[in-house]
């Protein structure tokens, strides 16, 4: 199965890393064999074309280019989700099983014009976090509160603390509240009826926590699975067959969610309420 790459910028991780992870966990019959960036990486060492080179994967001058020569499409950009509209337009038009890389879009709004454009051309995509995968949140049910610690900063990295907690709360929320701290911030996201979520993010650096009360008790998760290995297998398993992806309202949820803690920042201590 040939993948194509379709990145704002290439020399990131993310594209960095799963050619080979997508070869491994297929046995080699998944390859990343085209690649097309809009900007040279302002963040990595290399050009585009170094990167093709360095890579073995040859590059395409057009977003065409690579939906028409691939079996499955990546959309990445994982740090410009700003971008995603625009590069996935011609992808999802395509009717070829299309991931779209985390954080999928900056709002709600726009999260449903791209999911809009797969339903219209009929095109099987998803987006995620990999810590969906983490084996730790197997099998937990009827969650009525969470306490989530995460690293870094709210715009890139909350998506890994949101993705758990929607997928283990639903995607009902009501308000967040944002209160900063010091090299710290917490978002308190309410669904009602009692049922609330704080996800806290240290910007030095923590481990994947929760502390979570379901209708079993209280229980304390350290995140320690190979929760990428398990995205990556996922994904491989999305290309095959392309009805295994992660429902788009959940997404759309996260998405909304986020943006309004965002615009919680602009106001501290204060209600923001999600529409």
């Amino acid at each position: 199965m040939n993948i194509g790459f379709i990145d704002y910028y290439l020399d990131e991780w993310h594209a960095n890393n799963y050619p080979k992870m997508l070869s491994e966990i297929s046995g080699g019959r998944m390859k990343v064999n085209l690649a097309y960036a809009m900007i040279d990486s302002p963040i990595g060492g290399r050009t585009t074309d170094e990167w093709c080179r360095d890579m073995g994967i040859r590059r395409a001058l057009s977003i065409e280019e690579v939906v028409n020569n691939s079996d499955a499409l990546i959309v990445l950009s994982p740090d410009n989700c700003e971008m995603h509209e625009q590069l996935c337009r011609i992808p999802l038009m395509s009717g070829k099983p299309t991931y779209i890389d985390k954080t999928f879009a900056p709002d709600g709004d726009a999260a449903k014009r791209i999911f809009a454009v797969a339903q219209e051309h009929s095109t099987p995509c998803y987006s995620t976090s990999a810590l969906r995968y983490a084996s730790e949140y197997k099998g937990i049910k009827e969650v009525d509160s969470i306490s989530s610690w995460g690293p870094n900063g709210l715009e890139t990295y909350s998506i890994h603390q949101l993705e758990p907690i929607v997928m283990l709360m639903g995607k009902d929320a009501k308000r967040v509240m944002y209160i900063p701290g010091n090299d710290y911030y917490k978002v308190i996201i309410d669904y009602g009826c009692g049922r609330t979520a704080s996800m806290n993010g240290f910007i030095k650096g923590s481990p994947f926590m929760m502390n979570i009360t379901s209708k079993d008790g209280a229980k304390l998760i350290n995140v320690e699975s190979d929760y990428f290995g398990g995205f990556i297998k996922n994904l491989a398993a999305f290309f095959d067959d392309p009805q295994n992806i992660v429902p788009h309202e959940e997404t759309i949820a996260i998405m909304t969610i986020r943006a309004c803690a965002i615009k919680a920042q602009q106001t501290p201590m204060e209600w923001v309420n999600i529409k």
